[in-house]
């Protein structure tokens, strides 16, 4: 189905948009402030840096990208604030990195949570998006939602011991990413500490933590191998990013930009982007085997063991929208079904 999709589109970073022509020659460029906290050899900074070549080829050099990764122009907990305000007009932000304050986002990280049409992040990012008017909207105010990224399930390294059983996560200290994983990892017997994702390697050589959790994609762009023994399969949780823009840098643009943005990004574009995911994920977990990291595959015995140990964390996430009148469980269904 998503080869199928994947075909149509054409890859969006080669489409013409059908009867779409910009001619603003006589206009100021426009270019926009992209701010991420993540490296350059990232997924999301190649994805960005074509997306951005496609608008400016389809504007006609009228619209560009200007992007500043790495923390820039502010760190991971600061993006959406960054967009928001105005300080950077599109920026990548990561949901589980300012905890508590995307309570609808935290369901899709629930252990083992996904569409049954599949894990990966081409299925995930697409449906994500697809859901965002609907469910979204308010937890991203002063944003526009331009698409909705979900990674691999997240997994677990470490370097002080291999985990084969719940048991050995006992006395460890992981480095967590996102809220969800902030309370699994102490149900799971481990102790959780907040590393910034640049400072995760030194973390780990300098002993501060004992392992952390990351999609192979990441490990690699981080460089973990050097630093990291052992991963482990499957992975539990999973985090989810936006790619929003100031709503009022959007409205501010020509109608014919508007249009433009809109027809290349969305669930089409999500779904593009989750499949460059998904070969990062490929190739994160061949860089890992590379520098020696050993995978192990967790029993199923055990994997029942960790589901039954943390199936309360989605009864008391969705207990707590509820009381607010918040959708969370249609949401969660609609985005698993």
């Amino acid at each position: 189905m998503i080869t199928r999709r994947l075909a149509l589109l054409g890859g969006l970073s080669g489409v013409a948009v059908s009867g779409f022509a910009i001619r603003r020659a006589s206009a100021d460029p426009i270019a926009l402030r992209v701010s991420h906290y993540l490296p350059p050899n990232h997924t999301f900074h190649r994805e960005l840096t074509k997306w951005g070549e496609v608008l400016a080829e389809q504007s006609k050099g009228q619209l560009t990208l200007s992007i500043f990764p790495a923390s820039q122009l502010g760190p991971v907990n600061r993006q959406f604030d960054l967009v928001r305000n105005g300080v950077a007009d599109i920026a990548v932000g990561l949901h589980g990195a300012t905890p508590g304050r995307f309570r609808m986002m935290d369901l899709v990280a629930l252990p083992y949570s996904s569409p049954t049409a599949g894990k990966n992040s081409a299925v995930t990012s697409r449906r994500l998006t697809e859901l965002a008017p609907t469910y979204l909207t308010s937890e991203h105010a002063g944003m526009k939602i331009l698409w909705m990224a979900v990674t691999n399930p997240v997994l677990f390294h470490t370097s002080k011991r291999q985990i084969t059983k719940i048991d050995d996560f006992k006395g460890l200290r992981i480095r967590y990413a996102g809220e969800q994983l902030a309370q699994i990892i102490p149900l799971l017997g481990a102790a959780p500490l907040a590393v910034p994702p640049a400072e995760t390697a030194d973390s780990l050589a300098k002993g501060i933590i004992d392992g952390a959790t990351f999609p192979y994609e990441a490990c690699q762009s981080f460089d973990l191998g050097t630093v990291l023994k052992y991963s482990l399969e499957p992975g539990v949780s999973t985090a989810t990013f936006a790619v929003a823009m100031n709503l009022n840098k959007f409205k501010s643009l020509p109608a014919d930009l508007q249009e433009l943005i809109e027809k290349t990004t969305g669930p089409a574009m999500a779904e593009q982007f989750g499949a460059a995911f998904d070969v990062s994920e490929k190739l994160g977990r061949d860089y890992m085997i590379a520098k020696g990291v050993q995978i192990a595959q967790l029993p199923e015995a055990e994997i029942i063991r960790i589901k039954e140990t943390l199936a309360p964390l989605r009864d008391q996430a969705l207990a707590e929208l509820t009381k607010t009148g918040r959708p969370g469980k249609a949401f969660l269904d609609a985005y698993t079904q």
